[in-house]
């Protein structure tokens, strides 16, 4: 069982958590168009290394956690609130 540390309550086990996606993806500018609009939903890299991912702390204080994680490894490296711009180490 992993270890995420909530920014809010503390050091958490996984299962208090749900993994939400990828939080390097931008949102397009309105004007962008349908292709990219449909890049943005449906299209997805399967990264492998260090990741900024989104994770929601639904048994707990309900806040989402932005998690710095290795893909392969799933070690944790830093985590925060959404606000807080996370160093990602290289690989």
């Amino acid at each position: 069982m992993h270890q995420i540390k909530c920014p809010w309550c503390g050091v958490r086990d996984e299962a208090e958590f749900s993994y939400r996606g990828d939080a390097t993806v931008q949102r397009p500018a309105p004007e962008a168009g349908v292709d990219a609009f449909h890049d943005f939903i449906y299209t997805r890299d399967n990264p492998r290394g260090w990741h900024t991912e989104w994770w929601h702390h639904v048994a707990g204080c309900r806040q989402h956690v932005k998690v710095v994680r290795h893909t392969m490894t799933h070690e944790i490296h830093a985590t925060g609130k959404a606000t807080d711009k996370l160093e990602v180490p290289s690989t």
